[in-house]
């Protein structure tokens, strides 16, 4: 297949268009990390670049401050001395040569006096250096005329030291230099002299050079009236400033704004175009002098590592478009193949969606809407199908009940499911014995059972007339039974259904009380696991079946203490329950409380009914209400330890007109009958400690006989009517 004709197939493809325009989407987010990979690597730069420069010209301008404050400080030093010698003219010269000898920095020292003060004349002894020797010069003369310089001048006004606007020092150090001068006052306080000392100013081109950051960097120097004390150009230096020069270059505005930036002893970075380039200035002021530093560096020198990393980038970019190209070619091509497989998955899918609404139409899922029958189920499968069952049905006042667990997953599981709920409805249509339908599907299903897979069966018949269970669990987790306790429910160890035929099963019987109830489930709810592989287990499932509940509401706590415990681990079972609430053999004439003393106020409507039903007086109804409140109270107080739950049944039965009341409860054995009869005409002080309780009840009811039965303590109280 061509290219062209690979394209026009992607285009008539919507789910390879939209391939391709991922990898589109792909190339321009890679390129656009790219730029912005650039940028914040250009950004980084010119903030190293910054710093870079703030170092070198902080470098800068202590050297400079080291000269400055050594050359203050000679010649504070050296005050006193001269305030001494101002009385003795001759001895000014050995302070000056004094100062130049002892300070290689300093070129030239001169004391200038103040005329009209100690001297009548112009007298300014000076003395500098020479190749060889010192030179002992007077600048008093017509042609210097030392009282009309700057450096003579500036002290005086100040009344304090003054470094002099750089200058070629025609008739004194005949060098580019700059000079500090110092007052110096009398013994009168009058100031009647100046003392300078004179810095050669050449050394600062090598200082610049020495602290250049990159190659083609430029540096200056500028006097506080925007001169350059140094520059690249040796003919600018002290003839042109800053503001000159800019109206010559091409970029005059930002330069102009650098002059007044700099001439105003500020500092920062500003972008100019300086000889045809792009460049940074980065500049700072040079305190007490009046002079400012610069730096000016191009960009490609800033920038010249990441322009290499740049073109290797765009390479690594068209070299990755290329191979894009080529790995869309491949796509087109595989795509096709690709679509036949997807849609051969799609239609896989979509079958065991089906068979996932098939087995889950096999299992009933409406409940029968009886006074004597609570009950709920629910199937939540690890994949689209599983192996898991339950169902259920009534025949003839008996509920016909089973939960199986198929070894195995996914579609082998759902076939042999589907099997083994076939035969339970089969077998079960013709049979009332749980042990017997047991027995008949492990023969039917160990004869066809060619994948060797076996299944976990619990199958039980409950006769709802009268509670009576038989049940015959199969290799099953034994379900759990909540009467008075919460515990497991005794089971035979059979072998599962299909491993081996002609085996015995084993059935076991039991009788259910009005308000017990079984949870069966599949070890989907135990071996439940979360993400640290801890199993759900059995403790953790018993405390979530305590509490008086509905057969639904059980079911979904369970589920939502699962659904807690594993956390976003995946299932890893199906997970498969059955709640069966029997409420038969009971009826207007009974009521079942927990040993809380809050349940108590039920006895009052249950009272009520019985009166209504057999026409006693309110009267009569209070009385028994008050004798029945004693005796529970008692059982609730005294029957179970503390903290332990525990149940109350009161029966209630009329017969030949007695109505009988029968208090039970499976408490601690105690008897309360045997206390001794109250006398309630005798003091406090002689009554024993009790009995008030039991004496009320004997008084209220004609008669009152306790016995122990069944491990269960009961309280049978008969009033006559």
């Amino acid at each position: 297949m061509s290219l062209k004709e690979s394209i026009q197939k992607l285009i008539q493809n919507r789910s390879t268009r939209a391939g391709l325009m991922l990898v589109l989407v792909a190339a321009l987010t890679i390129e656009a990390s790219s730029l912005m990979q650039l940028y914040f690597s250009r950004r980084t730069l010119a903030n190293s670049a910054s710093k870079q420069a703030e170092v070198q010209l902080q470098a800068m301008r202590n050297s400079i401050m080291d000269v400055v404050n050594q050359t203050e400080i000679v010649l504070q030093n050296n005050t006193w001395v001269t305030r001494w010698c101002l009385d003795h003219r001759d001895s000014l010269y050995r302070v000056s040569a004094r100062i130049v000898q002892d300070n290689p920095g300093i070129i030239g020292s001169a004391v200038a006096l103040v005329p009209g003060v100690d001297c009548d004349s112009p007298f300014c002894p000076y003395v500098c250096e020479t190749e060889d020797s010192l030179s002992y010069l007077s600048l008093a003369t017509e042609e210097y005329n030392y009282p009309s310089k700057e450096w003579y001048l500036k002290p005086l006004q100040l009344n304090s030291g003054y470094w002099s606007e750089p200058y070629i020092d025609v008739g004194g150090g005949e060098v580019m230099m700059t000079t500090f001068s110092l007052p110096i006052q009398n013994t009168a306080g009058i100031t009647a002299a100046v003392l300078t000392a004179d810095i050669s100013i050449e050394w600062l081109g090598k200082l610049v050079e020495e602290n250049k950051a990159y190659p083609n960097a430029s540096g200056m120097i500028l006097s506080r009236t925007g001169r350059f004390l140094f520059n690249a150009s040796p003919e600018l230096i002290m003839k042109q400033t800053v503001h000159e020069l800019a109206g010559r270059m091409r970029d005059s505005v930002h330069f102009r704004k650098l002059n007044k930036a700099m001439l105003g002893g500020e500092s920062g970075k500003m972008s100019v175009n300086f000889k045809g380039q792009r460049s940074y200035v980065y500049y700072a002021p040079v305190e007490r002098t009046g002079w400012s530093m610069c730096f000016i560096v191009p960009y490609s020198d800033i920038f010249s590592d990441v322009r290499h990393t740049d073109f290797l980038v765009h390479l690594l970019q068209l070299l990755g478009f290329v191979m894009l190209l080529l790995i869309l070619n491949s796509l087109i091509k595989s795509q096709v193949k690709f679509k036949e497989a997807n849609e051969t998955k799609e239609r896989l899918e979509g079958d065991l969606r089906i068979a996932s609404s098939i087995q889950m139409s096999m299992v009933p899922t409406v409940f029968p809407s009886r006074k004597d029958l609570d009950m709920s189920a629910s199937i939540v499968p690890a994949r689209e199908v599983g192996g898991d069952l339950y169902d259920f049905y009534i025949r003839d006042e008996k509920l016909y009940f089973c939960v199986g667990d198929v070894s195995g997953k996914g579609v082998p599981a759902a076939l042999v499911m589907a099997v083994t709920r076939s035969a339970f409805r089969t077998v079960s249509a013709h049979e009332d014995s749980a042990e017997r339908i047991v027995t008949t599907m492990n023969n039917g299903l160990t004869d066809t059972n060619d994948s060797d897979m076996f299944v976990t069966f619990f199958c039980g018949v409950l006769d709802l007339t009268n509670g009576h269970l038989n049940y015959c669990n199969a290799g099953h987790n034994p379900p759990v039974i909540l009467t008075d306790s919460i515990q497991a429910l005794p089971v035979e160890p059979n072998l599962p259904l299909g491993i081996v035929t002609g085996v015995d099963f084993k059935g076991q019987e039991i009788d259910l009380a009005y308000d017990d109830a079984l949870f069966l489930y599949t070890d989907g709810v135990t071996e439940a696991e979360n993400e640290d592989q801890e199993q759900f287990g059995e403790e953790r499932m018993i405390d979530a079946l305590h509490g008086r509940k509905g057969s639904i509401e059980h079911l979904n706590n369970i589920q939502k203490e699962v659904a807690a415990f594993v956390g976003s681990a995946p299932q890893s079972d199906d997970l498969t329950m059955l709640f069966i609430h029997y409420l038969g053999n009971s009826h207007e004439n009974r009521i079942t409380i927990d040993n809380d003393v809050k349940q108590i106020s039920r006895l009052e409507g249950f009272v009520n009914g019985i009166a209504s039903r057999h026409g006693l007086s309110a009267t009569d109804a209070s009385a028994i209400n008050l004798a029945l409140e004693e005796a529970v109270t008692n059982v609730v107080l005294y029957a179970y330890p503390k903290g332990q739950r525990g149940r109350i049944d009161l029966d209630s039965t009329f017969v030949d007109g007695h109505l009988e009341f029968a208090l039970s409860d499976s408490g601690v054995e105690f008897d309360p009958t045997k206390a001794p009869d109250i006398n309630v005409d005798a003091s406090v002080e002689e009554r024993p400690i009790g009995g008030l309780g039991i004496h009320l009840v004997r008084t209220i009811m004609d008669s009152v006989r306790y016995e122990r039965k069944g491990g269960k303590n009961i309280l049978r109280m008969t009033k006559n009517i």
